[in-house]
């Protein structure tokens, strides 16, 4: 089992990384808070019918457990599905001795560390992820609830107390949330390590490829990069911005068609090749955006946007963003692998590059 210590302005804290490490969380417990009442596990119906009594065999020998289950998908990232989680708490008595586990993927660890930050001012948790894209979301303290007129607008940073990232729960991802996941993996590698550029380039030519020991390493990496960049800007203020490469176009395409109508990794590998074509377009650069286009395609990924969607209703949606301004829309672009930097873009010069990169699609 790997350790990764993830140190804040805020907090400092352990992600342990590794196969069937389940069973650790009891001793973790245990040592962290000796006078634990209780444990409040939030997860969704797809975690709690494959992995749930697994996680309860652990932890319901010792301690007086609730659970809460929310339907799986990011509709229910909700404001509804938040209060409603309230609700069940305070029913059950939940108190400040009171340790929520998030057990599933980002829109569990999302909701669940809002709910966490929220009820009675601040409980403590701990992020158990079962989804390969839950590497980026786990990690970093940013938990979220949805808004109809923007991803992630309503929440909070409020950092976990420790991280158990079991990679054998992953062996149960179909292809779709694998390759959702793996998007990040790539993001982390473009905006700030080019040797993991090259590890996945020239080793994971498919998600075939993504064995146990590739999974832990590219995993291990990927949450390296975020730890690195959160340690130096826990609340976004420079270049954690920088994460966001690929979101600007990504969350307003989520948006637009509706959550849960595309996944989380297919609107960001969408918006990375946006964010490349602007970038070529403002510093007159070649970073080889039609090959980058066929290794995104080699893995599966959408990469054009839906025919039906209107640039303006995206444009809209993007200057709504919570990464956006009031002088204009803000994006993460490419100087070239592993440099990233935000830049304030003209709205015609994002209409422009749009249409030239849709029409190079077809």
């Amino acid at each position: 089992m790997d350790t990764i210590t993830i140190s804040t302005s805020s907090k400092t804290y352990p992600i342990y990384l590794g196969a069937n490490i389940i069973p650790e969380i009891s001793e973790f417990l245990s040592t962290q808070w000796p006078k634990l009442s209780q444990i409040v596990v939030i997860t969704d119906t797809n975690v709690a019918s494959l992995h749930l009594q697994s996680l309860l065999k652990v932890i319901e020998t010792q301690w007086s457990v609730h659970t809460f289950t929310m339907l799986a998908g990011e509709q229910s990232k909700s404001f509804e599905t938040f209060y409603s989680c309230h609700t069940a708490l305070l029913e059950a008595g939940v108190d400040r001795q009171t340790v929520v586990i998030a057990f599933g993927g980002g829109v569990v660890g999302d909701l669940a560390g809002f709910v966490a930050a929220t009820y009675m001012r601040g409980v403590p948790f701990i992020q158990v992820p079962t989804t390969l894209l839950a590497h980026d979301s786990a990690v970093g303290g940013k938990v979220a609830i949805n808004h109809p007129l923007g991803k992630n607008m309503i929440g909070a940073f409020y950092q976990p107390q420790a991280i158990f990232y079991d990679i054998a729960l992953l062996k149960t991802l179909d292809e779709c949330e694998l390759r959702s996941g793996f998007a990040e993996v790539i993001k982390h590698a473009m905006i700030h390590d080019v040797d993991l550029y090259e590890w996945l380039k020239n080793n994971i030519l498919s998600l075939d490829d993504l064995s146990d020991n590739r999974i832990h390493y590219a995993i291990k990496a990927g949450i390296s990069v975020k730890a690195e960049i959160v340690g130096q800007d826990e609340t976004e203020k420079g270049i954690r911005a920088y994460l966001n490469f690929g979101h600007t176009l990504g969350h307003a395409l989520e948006s637009e068609l509706g959550y849960g109508t595309i996944t989380h990794g297919d609107a960001i590998a969408i918006g990375m090749l946006y964010a490349i074509a602007v970038s070529e377009h403002v510093y007159g650069t070649d970073l080889h955006l039609e090959n980058i286009t066929s290794w995104f395609e080699g893995y599966g990924f959408p990469t054009t946007i839906p025919s039906e969607i209107k640039f303006s209703s995206l444009l809209h949606r993007m200057k709504k963003d919570k990464k956006s301004a009031k002088d204009g829309i803000r994006m993460v672009l490419m100087k070239s692998i592993g440099t990233v930097v935000v830049e304030k873009i003209d709205e015609k010069v994002l209409e422009e590059v749009y249409y030239n990169w849709i029409t190079s699609q077809q």
